[in-house]
């Protein structure tokens, strides 16, 4: 049941999208209900420890064999998360055409198999795995399934879930790992398509991003602190022109200064409430 407050966000909300046009922004908070940790609490402070930089993963083998021994014992929780309702909410208001973009900082895919289309997607995709030498993609199912092949002594092994498939894995499980190979080129500079702390989100999906939010009605922004810049550049394109800045959001965000409404309230639960006023 809704309070009082959040049914009357709810009915701005509505007014606000009603005439469609909207990009929807998703961040981390839209697949914890699917069982997929986030960086931050909600104080927009990052949990846990530093995540690897990018800097780091190319620097040293050693440091892609720590990234993929615990990655490996991370993907099975990311491939096996499903859509929940309020992915599924965003898919129904696109294909009505109330929404007119959809992008995500998420990399698990969950928009997709929701059934959105042309996703545009920050930061990449974990189900991809680039190699560095060759340039080549594979399907990351199938690295997985070479990794799991080559590194039989860590079959059982239990670790704690991370955010972005990591895990928290003892140090001593690392030093036997066997890194994967690119299938193309016997490369071993493999790295999953995602873009990494200390990377920059590639130009050409940067200004598809940016794009969007110029043709934009107005911005919805779902479960993100906006911490990341490229994700709140986009808020400020918006605020700037004077479109409508909207937020559904457990805690804080880099644009609570900037946004015209911010409902703290569950995504999951909120989002099919909006489908059904849009919709009826």
């Amino acid at each position: 049941m809704l309070d009082s407050p959040t049914r009357e966000h709810l009915d701005t909300l509505h007014q606000a999208m009603a005439d469609g046009g909207f990009v929807v922004l998703t961040g981390a908070g839209i697949s914890t209900p699917s069982g997929i940790p986030d960086y931050r609490d909600s104080e927009g402070v990052r949990r846990g420890r530093q995540p690897m930089m990018y800097q780091e993963f190319l620097a040293a083998p050693e440091s892609r064999r720590r990234y993929w021994a615990r990655a490996m014992l991370g993907w099975p929780r990311v491939r096996q998360a499903r859509p929940n309702a309020a992915h599924q909410a965003l898919a129904d208001l696109q294909r009505r055409g109330l929404v007119s973009a959809l992008i995500t900082q998420n990399v698990d895919t969950l928009h997709d198999q929701a059934g959105s289309q042309d996703v545009i997607e920050l930061h990449g995709s974990l189900h991809r795995v680039l190699c560095l030498d060759c340039g080549q993609r594979s399907a990351r199912d199938d690295i997985q399934q070479r990794m799991v092949e080559q590194n039989p002594y860590l079959a059982g092994v239990d670790a704690m879930q991370a955010p972005d498939g990591d895990t928290l894995l003892d140090p001593a499980f690392e030093a036997r790992f066997q890194t994967p190979q690119c299938p193309y080129c016997a490369g071993e500079r493999m790295k999953p398509d995602v873009v990494f702390f200390g990377e920059n989100v590639a130009q050409p999906t940067a200004a598809r991003a940016m794009a969007a939010a110029e043709n934009a009605a107005g911005l919805l922004v779902v479960g993100s602190s906006l911490m990341a810049y490229s994700a709140f550049r986009l808020c400020r394109v918006i605020a700037d022109r004077g479109k409508p800045l909207l937020a559904i959001n457990l805690g804080k965000t880099r644009a609570d200064d900037l946004l015209d409404l911010k409902i703290e309230a569950s995504c999951e639960q909120l989002l099919p409430l909006l489908v059904q006023r849009l919709t009826s």
